[in-house]
């Protein structure tokens, strides 16, 4: 950045002269310093994947969540700053809740997404805050079909077949645009994203270190467990 871009350094709510927010800027580089995560759609519904990075042995891995539920068929992921990503998952579950209070029905994800988006926008428009440092991957199924987001700090948000946000996402979303295929299994969407994720790691992934989330159509939103995750990898 140039010397002379520093008056646009100091505020989310200036643009630079070419058109930049550099807050906003500085959020989504908070985003790619993340935990790498992953969402895509397959046959029945959607799977979430975290690869949880840890700074010490000592620390409860297990005990670190990355991925949330929101609703009984709404799931949510997150790569960036966890305080930033806690404060919308609750605001996202008081919504779901909401609504499904006022109108006896449940919230689609859109909606929620516009909502969660809505939020976000807000904290780039007034001086004495800063945006959100995290990428929501909203995700799940209702009666419109399954839905799979990726909400940027800026409060944009874009539907996709298969997104990654966090360390490496480039090169996994480069990997996941010549492998990724329409109509999945859940068996070939989780190995898919597995071997995405290997690639780029240069250490064996291990089952400590991934969350995996399915939302699907029929069961709804439920979390494999550990065991269930080892006996997956024992496959591939």
């Amino acid at each position: 950045m140039e010397p002379t871009d520093a008056l646009y350094d100091q505020a989310s709510t200036i643009f630079s002269p070419d058109g930049r927010l550099y807050q906003v800027e500085y959020a989504r580089e908070a985003i790619n310093k993340g935990s790498t995560t992953l969402g895509l759609k397959y046959k029945d519904g959607v799977v979430l994947i975290a690869y949880k990075n840890y700074p010490s042995h000592l620390v409860e891995i297990q005990k670190m969540e990355k991925i949330f539920q929101i609703d009984e068929y709404i799931g949510c992921a997150f790569s960036g700053l966890s305080a930033d990503a806690q404060r919308l998952v609750e605001l996202a579950q008081e919504e779901a809740q909401v609504n499904k209070i006022t109108y006896d029905e449940n919230i689609t994800i859109k909606t929620l997404t516009d909502i969660i988006c809505e939020y976000k926008h807000a904290f780039t428009q007034y001086d004495g805050i800063r945006p959100f440092g995290v990428a929501l991957i909203i995700a799940g199924v209702d009666h419109t079909g399954k839905r799979l987001y990726s909400t940027d700090p800026s409060g944009a948000f874009l539907e996709y077949k298969a997104i990654c946000e966090g360390a490496g996402s480039t090169n996994i979303m480069t990997h996941l645009k010549n492998v990724y295929e329409n109509e999945l299994t859940l068996e070939n969407a989780i190995d898919t994203s597995l071997k995405a994720l290997q690639k780029v790691n240069k250490k064996k992934l291990n089952a400590e270190s991934l969350e995996i989330a399915v939302i699907d159509k029929k069961k709804k939103f439920y979390k494999l467990t550990n065991k269930e995750i080892k006996n997956i990898m024992k496959k591939n």
